[in-house]
């Protein structure tokens, strides 16, 4: 307790304090203002109340503030443990399981790469759609040969239904360029180190909240909506395949739905226990 480490009265609290760290003295300087009214206020509510001898009050002034101001010295004492705690260095084999979450970086930079790709064929693909509009053969052989079925009948000219899959071709490389931005901004910041775009006027609206639950639905969602590209290309196509195709195609977008679903079905479970839980804490 306060009073069995500190014997004086709550005025000398302005005093330092030998034992207590300087945030410590800075608090009780602080409250000795209370404790000094206290320690006036007592004496006349004692005399007027049993005619208490003036020791006595201090005594008791000294009992009740004790308990106060020793509650604020263990708090401090935890804060400053806290602090202890937080600033020191971390053994060197939690440091280097710690540091090898650097090791994914190579594989960012790789997606990096790997979006260029997705770019220059991107431009590749409009370059040619553009050409073949304007009359160039050349161009035109390449789109039709691009959209062209296996098993199907080649169109010879560019029309609409040709127009249609060469843009959702375009439409599928700018949605897996989305994934790959998810992957990699998304994966860094949640497994590799903090970005620091708080403050940052173009950070993306969900890098704000992004986690490895939300990264995940994001995920999911995405790939819903390059398989429903791909399941669309093919529905154009309907006379080149079989109906077997169309079932298993078909099925595996409905299992990439249901996939989804129970994603952000179990990340909603998640979210709400853990709600709950803190509530319950506070």
């Amino acid at each position: 307790m306060f009073s069995g480490q500190y014997g004086g009265t709550a005025a000398d609290l302005s005093a330092p304090i030998g034992f207590l760290t300087p945030s410590h003295a800075l608090i009780l300087r602080i409250l000795s203002l209370a404790g000094t009214a206290g320690h006036a206020r007592a004496p006349r509510a004692g005399r007027r109340a049993a005619g208490l001898r003036n020791a006595d009050h201090e005594l008791l002034t000294r009992v009740k503030c004790s308990g106060f101001f020793g509650s604020i010295t263990l708090y401090m004492n935890r804060l400053d443990q806290d602090t202890s705690q937080a600033s020191r260095p971390i053994r060197p084999l939690p440091n280097l399981i710690f540091m090898s979450r650097w090791l994914q970086l190579p594989l960012y930079l790789g997606l990096i790469l790997a979006q260029g790709v997705y770019v220059y064929h991107f431009w590749v693909e409009l370059v040619d759609l553009i050409g073949a509009a304007l009359g160039n053969q050349a161009a035109l052989d390449h789109i039709l040969q691009a959209v062209a079925i296996k098993g199907g009948v080649q169109p010879t000219k560019l029309n609409e239904t040709t127009i249609m899959l060469v843009v959702l071709g375009l439409i599928d490389v700018v949605m897996i360029s989305n994934l790959l931005i998810m992957v990699i901004v998304g994966g860094y910041e949640t497994f590799v180190s903090r970005m620091n775009l708080e403050s940052h006027p173009d950070q993306p609206e969900w890098l704000s909240h992004v986690n490895a639950s939300v990264l995940k639905v994001k995920l999911a969602t995405a790939i819903i909506g390059i398989s429903s590209i791909h399941l669309l290309k093919t529905f154009i196509n309907a006379g080149a395949y079989d109906a077997k195709t169309l079932i298993a195609q078909t099925g595996i977008h409905l299992a990439f739905l249901l996939s989804a679903m129970a994603i952000a079905y179990c990340d909603k479970i998640m979210a709400s226990t853990t709600a709950s839980h803190s509530k319950h804490i506070h």
